[in-house]
């Protein structure tokens, strides 16, 4: 009787391997990502409405490069090659980031940046959704220690995501992207030495074996990705031009694919109306994702330049605060799943649409918060960081609150035909949404030390100038405020269109 209830209960080495791979890789992009957009403003010299489109366009694409990643896994490379091509790219792309660091804001500076950013866009799409594939793969199907697999997993997402800010963000740029870049080494170098010896199925089989060798057509694209995706980084700056290609090509899909997808005649009733359910749910995460998503742009502005970070004469680094929601994911995560249980067992758990706009609602919230802090401040007064921690707190029970709807929600409403497109649909709208924080941390009013004897110029949005914080910080929690309504309206209808029985999906604790 000792070896089943074994198999029932412990998890084997491979997940432990994967856990510490992925946590060093999280460790390397969130890292790099807490102080990218302060290196840009601060050594760069670059303008905050500059700074923040690139950042969007950055994200956005990291989003979009998963597709081609996934693919070329399942038609060439398997899983482990495609996690060591990856992590090249991706250790490469941070030592080029540290170079351009090095050269104190240089005429190369900016070059170097944009090969350095292209690197690890393409990295990721090889690494972030195989490694995740490859948890899944060390059980027996309907094993029912996945789901615990997977939370296990996500913890060390997590773990990398809380302390990465704080090592990258307490030392100079420079050596900022070099930690960031040695994370992504230790990550790499683990996985290239035990990866035989750790990922091995439980019949002893070994998993994410490469498929067949890469053809020219495979290698073709991936070389031309790399080139195009350099071109559109570089195209504003090439070109002298306001365009925003990234924009119209992301945007661009997002509007195309429902209009591909739902013209296929094939679709019985029931399907389409699930996918029609997938992408309003996608519209709306766009929403939620595009105002979250401000903690590596214009919040970090903030921090740095109109918050308080004094404690005990010692100045915390800006880039810290972005540990908040890791941590927060981390302890509340439990307590979430508890209050769920207890509304489930008295049938008063919400709907996957209504739990998607209680997530809108708190971000509204949290922008209440801090729009409350910021009323009436001047451009050299600073606000208490309690402030901007409740900010982060309330949108992390926010993340967590909108977590079940994802990518199982997408697995488990899609015909099996098209779960792969619909799966790159899902991508395509958090590509979108990160595009989108961009342009609206964009908005960010001038702040700090202003030339007098410049004339400022305001942004602004549908006509109205944006002149304070106060102002653009309203921005959100309209946008939220009024998408968690209107969601909530629709919430019964679109549990209807579902056409299943009310079952809740298992929390997704990626710190996105």
């Amino acid at each position: 009787m000792s070896q089943p209830i074994q198999a029932r209960t412990d998890h084997p080495k491979g997940l432990y391997f994967l856990f510490f791979t992925e946590m060093w890789e999280r460790f390397s992009y969130y890292g790099m990502r807490a102080i990218f957009i302060l290196f840009m403003t601060k050594v760069l010299m670059m303008q905050d409405a500059d700074a923040s489109e690139i950042y969007g366009s950055y994200t956005g694409l990291v989003y979009l490069t998963p597709l081609l990643g996934g693919y070329l896994c399942d038609k060439f490379l398997g899983n482990r090659r495609s996690i060591i091509l990856g992590g090249i790219l991706m250790a490469f792309g941070q030592f080029l980031m540290f170079l351009s660091a090095s050269t104190g804001g240089g005429p190369s500076a900016v070059s170097i940046m944009w090969a350095g950013l292209t690197a690890i866009i393409i990295g990721n799409g090889f690494f972030k959704p195989n490694i995740s594939t490859m948890v899944g793969q060390l059980y027996p199907a309907g094993d029912r220690r996945i789901d615990s697999a997977f939370t296990i997993f996500y913890m060390g997402i997590n773990l990398g995501a809380f302390f990465s800010p704080l090592v990258c963000g307490s030392m100079d740029f420079k050596y900022g992207f070099l930690a960031a870049c040695i994370g992504m080494v230790v990550s790499l170098v683990t996985f290239i030495l035990y990866q035989k010896k750790y990922l091995i199925s439980e019949e002893g089989k070994e998993i994410g074996l490469p498929v067949q060798k890469l053809d020219f057509k495979s290698i073709g694209m991936i070389i031309g990705s790399i080139a195009i995706i350099f071109f559109m980084l570089n195209f504003k700056q090439m070109f002298k031009s306001d365009i925003e290609i990234i924009s119209y090509l992301i945007y661009g899909a997002m509007v195309a694919m429902p209009i591909i997808i739902l013209s296929d005649k094939s679709l019985n009733t029931i399907e389409r109306n699930r996918i029609i359910v997938i992408f309003i749910l996608a519209f709306f995460v766009i929403f939620f994702w595009g105002a979250f998503e401000q903690a590596g742009a214009s919040l970090t502005l903030f921090a740095d330049r109109q918050t308080d970070r004094m404690l005990m004469g010692w100045e915390m680094p800006a880039s810290y605060f972005q540990s908040i929601n890791p941590l927060a994911v981390i302890i509340l995560a439990p307590v979430l799943t508890i209050v769920w249980g207890f509304l489930y067992s008295r049938k008063l758990e919400p709907s996957s649409p209504k739990k998607m706009a209680l997530g809108l609602l708190l971000v509204a919230l949290g922008y209440v918060v801090i729009a409350i802090a910021v009323k009436g401040l001047g451009l050299g007064d600073k606000v208490s960081m309690m402030w901007l921690i409740s900010l982060y707190v309330i949108h992390s029970i926010g993340e967590l609150c909108l977590s079940p709807i994802g990518l199982s929600m997408v697995s488990k409403l899609a015909p099996l035909r098209l779960s792969s497109l619909m799966m790159g649909t899902w991508f395509l709208a958090n590509a979108a949404a990160n595009k989108f924080a961009g342009t609206l941390s964009a908005l960010i009013p001038p702040s700090g030390d202003i030339d007098p004897s410049v004339p400022v110029k305001y942004p602004s949005i549908i006509g109205f100038e944006i002149t304070n914080l106060y102002e653009f910080f309203m921005v959100f929690i309209v946008m939220t405020g009024i998408s968690a309504g209107i969601l909530f309206i629709l919430s019964s209808w679109l549990q209807k269109m579902m056409n299943e029985n009310h079952n809740e999906f298992k929390p997704d604790m990626d710190a996105h």
